[in-house]
Parts: C-alpha cells; sequence; structure tokens
C-alpha cells in the first residue's frame, strides 16, 4: 500500500511535527508532501523522507515569511497529485486538509485545528492594533474568501480526526462534519520527573506569535517578581523582548533535552493561550510540574484543576498572577500529575489512530466495490 503524508509546511519542531514524526513511525514507507520545506529544521526522522515541495517552497524567501504567500496556498496545495497512492493522510491546521486525490484514494484528515486566523483568530494575527488599518482591512477580505475555500473543500476529507474533543466541535462548527478525537502523541518515556532538581523559575515553552498570549505570562511574573524563562523562537519574540525586564530569559529554539531539564527545575508552566490541544502542558506533567493555565480549550482535557494545575479564568496578567500564587500555595504530588500525563502517550496515539486508518481503509474499500469505481484493494 502507497501512501501519503501531507503536512502545511516544515519550519520547525512544534506540536504538529511531532505528531507528524509519530505517524511516519506508523507509516515508514510514507512519502512525504508539504507547501514549504525549511532544510534542517525538523528531527532527522522527518527530513530523511522524500519530500515533494510545493510551487511556494520556490518563491523568494520563502523559507522564512512563507506566511506572506498564504492566499497562494489553495493553488499550491491543489498541485499535488495522488494518482498511485492508496492512503493520503493529511495533518492540517492550515491548506493540507484540502488536497485533491482521486476517488480510489482514502483520505484521513488529523486536524489540528481549522484555519485559526481564516475562522475566530483574525484580530489576533491581523488586526488594526498589529498590521495597521489599511493592511487589516485588505487581509479581512482574504481571510474572508480563504474561510470560504476551506469550508466549500472540506468533503475532500473521507475522515476527520481531532487533536481535542474541542477541536472537534470546531470542525463540527466550521465544516459540519463530525470527527473523531485522538490525542496527540506525548513521549512520557522521555519527559519525566527528576524529585532531585530544585525548582529555580517560572516556564513558558512556545512559539512566539501573537495567540500564544506570551505577553500574558511575562506580565504576570513582573508583577509578582518572579524570575521566567521563555523557551521558543517566533515572528514576536523582539516585540516580546522589549515588553521583558531582566527577570525574563529567553532561549530561543532549545533541544528537547534542553527543554526536558526547564521543565523539571520548574516551579510551574504557563499556557496563558487558547491551545487547541497543546503538548506542552503534558509534557510537564510528564516531568512532575504543575501547569497554570487559561481555562479554555483543550487545557481543559489536559489539566485538572488543583490536582495537576490551575485553570486561569480571564485571559489577563492580573489573573494568571493570582493563578501563580494560588498554584504557590498547593503542594503537588508528581505521581498524580504524572499519571495523568500517561493518558496522552506514544503508544495511545499508535493505538487510536491505527484502528481509525483501519476502518476508514475498509469503509472506503467497500464503498469502492459497491459504486464498482474500484478494485476495492490496497
Amino acid at each position: 500500500m502507497r501512501v501519503a503524508v501531507v503536512h502545511d509546511w516544515l519550519t520547525g519542531m512544534r506540536g504538529g511535527e511531532k505528531v507528524l514524526e509519530a505517524v511516519f513511525g506508523l507509516f515508514p514507507g510514507a512519502e512525504l508532501y508539504t507547501l514549504v520545506h525549511r532544510r534542517g529544521s525538523v528531527s532527522p526522522v522527518i527530513e530523511g523522507r522524500r519530500v515533494h515541495r510545493s510551487i511556494v517552497d520556490r518563491l523568494p524567501l520563502s523559507a522564512s515569511r512563507y506566511r506572506e504567500y498564504l492566499p497562494l496556498f489553495p493553488f499550491a496545495v491543489e498541485q499535488f497529485g495522488f494518482d498511485d497512492v492508496d492512503l493520503v493522510i493529511s495533518s492540517s491546521h492550515c491548506a493540507a486538509k484540502s488536497v485533491v486525490v482521486p476517488g480510489r484514494t482514502a483520505h484521513v484528515c488529523y486536524c489540528h485545528s481549522p484555519m485559526r486566523y481564516a475562522w475566530d483568530q483574525f484580530e489576533a494575527y491581523f488586526g488594526q492594533a498589529r498590521v495597521g488599518r489599511p493592511a487589516s482591512a485588505g487581509l479581512r477580505r482574504v481571510m474572508a474568501w480563504l474561510a470560504q475555500w476551506d469550508r466549500a473543500t472540506e468533503g475532500r476529507v473521507d475522515r476527520y480526526v481531532a487533536n481535542s474533543q474541542y477541536v472537534a466541535g470546531r470542525i463540527g462548527r466550521y465544516y459540519n462534519r463530525v470527527a473523531s478525537v485522538v490525542y496527540p502523541p506525548v513521549q512520557t518515556d522521555f519527559f519525566t520527573p527528576d524529585a532531585a532538581r530544585p525548582r529555580t523559575h517560572y516556564l513558558i515553552v512556545s512559539a512566539l506569535v501573537p495567540y500564544k498570549r506570551v505577553e500574558l505570562a511575562i506580565d504576570a511574573c513582573r508583577q509578582l517578581g518572579r524570575p521566567l524563562v521563555v523557551a521558543g523562537d517566533g515572528p514576536d519574540r523582539a516585540r516580546l523582548e522589549r515588553r521583558a525586564d531582566g527577570s525574563v530569559t529567553f532561549t530561543g529554539a532549545a533541544s528537547d533535552e534542553e527543554i526536558r531539564d526547564l521543565y523539571r527545575a520548574a516551579h510551574a508552566v504557563l499556557l496563558p493561550g487558547e491551545e487547541d490541544f497543546g503538548i506542552v502542558p503534558v509534557e510537564a506533567q510528564a516531568c512532575g510540574t504543575p501547569v497554570v493555565a487559561l481555562a479554555r480549550g483543550g487545557a481543559l482535557e489536559t489539566v485538572t484543576d488543583g490536582a495537576t494545575g490551575v485553570h486561569v479564568a480571564e485571559p489577563t496578567a492580573e489573573a494568571f498572577a493570582n493563578g501563580l500564587a494560588r498554584a504557590e500555595g498547593i503542594n503537588w504530588d508528581r505521581a498524580t500529575l504524572r499519571a495523568n500525563a500517561e493518558r496522552f502517550s506514544a503508544a495511545a496515539f499508535a493505538t487510536g489512530f491505527t484502528a481509525i486508518v483501519d476502518d476508514t481503509l475498509a469503509r472506503h474499500s467497500g464503498r469502492e466495490l459497491s459504486t464498482g469505481t474500484g478494485t476495492g484493494q490496497c
């Protein structure tokens, strides 16, 4: 059986790329299709694939400024060909789910989120305060068109798999489709506690992009006079560095080993953004570290208030400062934190996702036989 995996873009190892890595563990012979590939930016498991790149990858500065080519993504993703492919797996938070596949080919979409900036987070990315009034007005029209295209192409997928109940709800709302839920894989055998390590800082591990709301963590820690480490990189870094004082350390991109050490030494990990799932909170809990999280989105499924972390009701610095103060008054149990993280292990992902793929292939094969449009064989 020939398998193709489509991922929006490859410019760094974040949650979506860790899912992609796990998918290749299940389908080691699969070929990879992507809009843009910044060479050397992802793990050897992914870099070792045969990679098919879109026309966007050949445009000037696409590796660093690919978001500026967003209006071209629909055209680019529809140019990929899958005539001799039996199964397409799209790993999608933007355009990957809208690839065009032949009728004989089954298509399973692992959806990290419907396109955020086109549907419900336009202001965070392209509001007037961020890009100015003229640009915001123009981009609003572009995003409205992209949302229409995104909705019109939902039928190109045979089966949607959401990374959380929260995202399954968004798929139902925007695509009018029912999605199965398989939580992303967390390497709980790698992220483990170290009781001997002293707690020295608060921590945020994040891509530095607007919707992550990293500034709330910076401001909350300043209010309490607590040291904060910001691990990650992205287009918002310069703005956030200007906002921070000397108690904030920016590490830039960090290795998994460095991130693990930071988790183990943190009093708590902050999650001020509304995450679709959020692998970071689970990695932190696997290391025995509680999470102070905005009580929205995936955090409601991964963080148990009072047992593995603190839920913060509002996205304000004051609310997060209060959440940190509350966390400091709780005697956290590493075993409880660890047990909660184990629900999201790589083994659980492999079992759940494989079962859905097998079921989809069986259903698709049966449909081909009943309609006479294919052989029904993979």
